[in-house]
């Protein structure tokens, strides 16, 4: 059963700003025809554009597992949690990192989720992963663990 699923594509600002490639290949393209400049920045603008939101990561809580991007972990291994937003999650993601900390967060999404780590086994001592939702990922995964308060 999947409790949680979230693509982290580009915001609206970014896919904008992604637009701006239309004139600089039109440009590019211009010394062989302008018809062809034309139609090459559409067709490169457009491919950028769905590569973008195609290639994004997915975060997701399923079937007793944490997914972010191409990394999984087991919920059991999972120990507390915090999520931060705009100054806090700037501090978690640049001076407050630590280096050993598994990381899956995108410029266009805001807030993270902390997830610390309780495998003694494992060197890594927390996620911290982009979400729109934290709150609600912080809820899947302890439903998931089987926690009681969330």
């Amino acid at each position: 059963m999947q409790r949680f699923r979230e693509r982290l594509i580009p915001g609206p600002g970014t896919l904008i700003a992604i637009l701006l490639l239309l004139p600089a290949i039109w440009l590019v393209l211009l010394p062989l025809s302008p018809g062809v400049g034309l139609i090459g920045a559409i067709v490169i603008t457009v491919v950028v554009e769905v590569l973008m939101i195609v290639v994004a990561p997915v975060v997701a809580v399923s079937d007793g597992v944490l997914t972010a991007g191409k990394a999984r972990i087991p919920v059991a291994l999972t120990g507390a949690m915090e999520s931060s937003r705009k100054t806090d999650a700037r501090q978690a993601r640049g001076p407050g990192l630590d280096a050993r900390a598994f990381t899956l967060f995108r410029g266009w999404v805001d807030p993270v989720l902390r997830i610390d780590l309780t495998d003694p086994d494992d060197p890594t001592p927390y996620w911290l992963v982009s979400t729109r939702r934290p709150d609600e990922l912080r809820a899947a995964i302890a439903a998931e663990r089987g926690d009681r308060e969330v």
